[in-house]
């Protein structure tokens, strides 16, 4: 099914430029996932989970928006009018749009489960309210998914450079303005997302912690740090970092510590959660290739294509990185299953799959792949060697060697 993306969202109209309708095609299939169980999706604002939500269930679901002042000021007077609401529809599937605003439904919602056998679509851009107010998390009953920023497989002529620079929400394809838009975009986060949840009272500092975590994104995690650069208390930068994992703004990257031969470091990476949003923060204009800048970019925009397929697969594998306390790295693991090195180089060989090699003699994991520029594509001394396109679309396809069991 394509999706169409504007700027207007359930009968308001935002403060982000305008953007012409662009069609997408998602990964993420909501009506197989809803077919036979509740779900939770949750995703960053922007990233498309309304506009999905009513091009494909519109016609089957019950839908209802608690940012529409309506809904949310009768269900949060009497949570009890939710199962008149459901009975007066017909329909037993049910989509709760921005559940986190109101999670006494919560209770609501499982005792329907229980007791009529309905099935919820419960979505929202944060799990912070939910985790701190001990919500009621359905008990298992519901599947979790993620939609993400746009990945490789989403965009029609997918343009490298462009999207290196200007990220994947889905607005931004389009945009007229693309600065303006990740600018009003930031400033939307900041004013709707953080004073929402209660992340911070002094936006200043916020921002100032939110400019660092865009400079440390892809390093390992530093509290000590990130509180001197944006001079906050470690206990704040420690904070601010929660919020960002539960926001969905940024996301840790756990190191992977089974390694016997060579000992592990046990230190996160962080990644913002799109590498337009990172360069916005940090002011870069441009990436030119064979630059550092480019390299960083790139080795990002893998990260964002890795986590979107571990979140939508089954069965579901962790990401992690590993790095020894001897130096040897390799960017990231795909469970016990598929482990890469990123290059931005348009040759690649075995120097740069040096890494791979160190973590083969653990005899932990079953492919080995150096993903670049290069357009060689082959197989030598155990390491697949993948230009970046060739290796995405055959991971998405579940094509050789990527085919999951």
């Amino acid at each position: 099914m394509f999706i169409c993306y504007s700027q207007q969202k359930d009968g308001q109209v935002n403060s982000w430029p305008r953007a012409k309708m662009v069609n997408f095609k998602r990964k993420l299939d909501l009506r197989a996932l809803c077919a036979e169980h509740s779900l939770f999706l949750f995703g960053p604002r922007g990233t498309g989970k309304s506009y999905l939500i009513r091009e494909t269930l519109s016609d089957e679901a019950l839908i209802i928006n608690l940012l529409r002042s309506g809904d949310f000021n009768r269900l949060s007077t009497d949570p009890g009018l939710l199962e008149g609401m459901i009975l007066a529809s017909g329909k037993s599937l049910v989509v709760i749009d921005e559940v986190q605003k109101l999670p006494i439904l919560l209770d609501e919602v499982h005792r329907l489960i229980e007791e009529k056998q309905l099935r919820f679509l419960l979505t929202g851009s944060s799990a912070r309210k939910l985790k701190r107010g001990q919500a009621n998390l359905l008990a298992g009953r519901a599947r979790l998914a993620t939609l993400g920023p746009l990945v490789y497989q989403e965009i029609p002529r997918f343009d490298l450079g462009r999207y290196l620079l200007w990220g994947g929400l889905p607005a931004i394809q389009s945009a007229d303005d693309k600065e303006l838009f990740l600018e009003s975009y930031v400033e939307t986060y900041l004013k709707e997302e953080v004073l929402a949840e209660q992340v911070a009272r002094n936006l200043p500092n916020f921002s100032r912690f939110l400019k660092t975590a865009a400079l440390m994104s892809g390093e390992l995690l530093n509290f000590s740090g990130i509180a001197s650069d944006a001079q906050l208390a470690v206990s704040t930068a420690k904070n601010y970092v929660g919020a960002l994992e539960d926001t969905l703004i940024g996301s840790l990257l756990e190191p992977w510590t089974e390694s016997k031969k060579r000992k592990a470091i046990v230190t996160a990476k962080f990644y913002l959660f799109d590498v337009g949003v990172r360069n916005y923060l940090i002011g870069i204009k441009s990436i030119p290739e064979k630059t550092e800048l480019f390299g960083q970019a790139f080795e990002h925009f893998i990260f964002m294509e890795l986590r979107a397929f571990v979140s939508l697969s089954r069965p579901i594998r962790k990401l992690f990185f590993w790095r020894s306390t001897g130096g040897h790295e390799v960017d990231f693991l795909v469970g016990d299953w598929l482990a890469i090195e990123v290059k931005s180089a348009s040759n690649v060989g075995p120097r740069e799959a040096k890494h791979l090699m160190a973590l083969r003699e653990e005899g932990t994991h079953r492919v080995f792949v150096v993903v670049s520029n290069d357009p060689l594509n082959r197989h030598d001394g155990g390491i697949w060697y993948f230009h970046w396109q060739e290796f995405l679309d055959r991971l998405w396809n579940k094509k050789p060697p990527f085919a999951i069991d």
